[in-house]
């Protein structure tokens, strides 16, 4: 699903003011969590001096720490849920995913238990992020760091020649990292032949993940990041960062393991699924539209989803498609089921992006729902019964984490409309041009829709008094108008 995160870099002078000034009453408006209670960080102080409590968890702890794992992530990323190897396995492949082990640091049903159930996730903002558990834990102890002895969840996952599963095991081991690296810094290895087997083999998995992505009718959007950046002479602007292929190949191994968690969760009759409803027939029938008019080359008998893989982003009637496109995956929600309610099947079980059944169990430190689906997961392979604790809060999470996802929505929403209206302020009247990538019918002799803009990169509202906005064409606008107390900007077009 596409997200475009917001880093405000090397903060300076009135720019930075605003934006701070805006934050804070963002953070008030969607009463975002401030810092941890005094008890809950006493608690998580007490968990990391501490370490991993065994006596919380059912089960052995394996030694994995001669497996050379890595961890891949954004630039000075220190919350490290996931670490990974891939290696060869004859003709196949195995995939050994190690999960940060949060439940052996949260006491259920204790006062960080229950914060964490108040937060349900991290939430990121340009000035810090506002993290679902204390640092002390989730950036410490329990963050799988480089050279540091952890404790995790292991998945093993066995891939034929195709790329698709055949065996899984999941256990609780040690592991330790052998080192952190950032997206960059592998994207430049594989594209210059001087990645180690291991980094070549995750990219050769990945590409294979992606082509069962399509065989399933699965689909990913490739919609550039915003990102705010700082010029050489101290001003401020916005920019698009493209994803970078091996960023797709990564994320193919987190919903490689989604993927047959599901799968264990329903076959063990108990569990926690993600959930998107299939794409609307009159959506895909819109979108078919909208390709006609940016002249994108759509025939009858090609799926969507083969059509969004060959589309590029950086092209003006290509983005503004990819945008259309979003509203294809509406409704996303999770699906518990237990003891007293049969699993669901077929559309219900699925996510409709991904074309599969899918649950959330790689991030347990930035997102609640996965320590639960995590445990299930455990308790199907090692034949034991699910936890207590789990069974009496699952029935609850779908509405905790629906609740929790609003605030943060609202919040990434109004952090990006915050600064877009900071860093145009000064330019009220000047006239910019942009791609069409929007536009509603006419109404009241006007019709509006949404202009983004290359230089500063901004997807703003855009009016028209004669009734035509070119869809996935440039078009020269005015800067009509900035509020930033409000987050708002409008362009009308000339």
């Amino acid at each position: 699903m596409p997200v475009r995160p917001v880093r405000l870099l090397a903060p300076s002078d009135a720019t930075t003011s605003a934006v701070t000034a805006g934050l804070a009453a963002l953070r008030e408006e969607v009463e975002l969590p401030g810092a941890h209670p005094p008890e809950v960080l006493a608690e998580a102080q007490e968990a990391a001096r501490r370490g991993p409590d065994d006596a919380r968890v059912p089960g052995p702890r394996a030694d994995r720490t001669d497996v050379p794992f890595v961890t891949v992530d954004p630039v000075g990323s220190t919350d490290l849920d996931q670490a990974v190897h891939v290696e060869r396995r004859g003709a196949g492949w195995r995939v050994r995913y190690a999960i940060a082990d949060v439940a052996a640091f949260v006491a259920p049903g204790g006062p960080l238990d229950a914060e964490t159930h108040r937060r349900g996730l991290t939430c990121y903002s340009p000035d810090g992020r506002v993290p679902l558990h204390p640092t002390v834990l989730s950036e410490g102890a329990a963050s799988l760091l480089p050279g540091q002895v952890r404790p995790a969840v292991l998945w093993s996952i066995d891939l034929d020649a195709d790329g698709e599963p055949v065996d899984v095991h999941v256990e609780r081991a040690t592991v330790r990292s052998r080192a952190q690296l950032a997206y960059g810094e592998v994207q430049d290895r594989l594209d210059a032949g001087t990645a180690d087997d291991l980094l070549q083999s995750l990219a050769a998995v990945g590409r294979l993940r992606e082509a069962r992505e399509r065989d399933r009718g699965g689909a990913s959007l490739d919609v550039p990041e915003q990102e705010v950046v700082r010029a050489d002479d101290g001003t401020f602007g916005l920019r698009f960062r493209a994803t970078l292929p091996v960023e797709g190949w990564n994320a193919q191994i987190s919903l490689l393991t989604g993927i047959v968690a599901a799968r264990l969760m329903l076959d063990v009759g108990a569990g926690v699924v993600r959930t998107l409803p299939p794409a609307d027939p009159r959506d895909v029938a819109r979108l078919r539209r909208t390709a006609r008019a940016l002249d994108i080359d759509w025939p009858d008998d090609v799926p969507y989803p083969d059509l969004l893989a060959g589309l590029d982003s950086r092209l003006g009637p290509h983005a503004a498609f990819l945008r259309e496109a979003t509203t294809l995956f509406r409704g996303a929600g999770y699906r518990t089921f237990g003891p007293h309610e049969a699993p669901p099947t077929g559309h219900d079980a699925e996510h409709g992006a991904i074309r599969a059944p899918y649950a959330h169990v790689t991030a347990p430190l930035r997102r609640l729902v996965d320590r639960y689906g995590t445990e299930v997961c455990l308790a199907a392979v090692g034949g034991h019964d699910v936890p207590g604790w789990v069974q009496e809060q699952l029935p609850e999470l779908p509405a905790t984490m629906s609740r929790t996802g609003r605030r943060v929505a609202a919040f990434d929403r109004g952090v990006l409309d915050l600064v877009e209206a900071a860093v145009l302020a000064p330019r009220v009247g000047q006239v910019f041009t942009g791609v069409v990538v929007d536009a509603d019918e006419p109404r009241d002799g006007r019709v509006r829709g949404a202009l983004q803009l290359r230089d500063p990169a901004v997807v703003a509202p855009v009016t028209s008094a004669s009734g035509v906005l070119p869809l996935g064409e440039t078009l020269d606008a005015r800067l009509d108008e900035v509020s930033v107390p409000h987050r708002r900007v409008t362009f009308v077009a000339r």
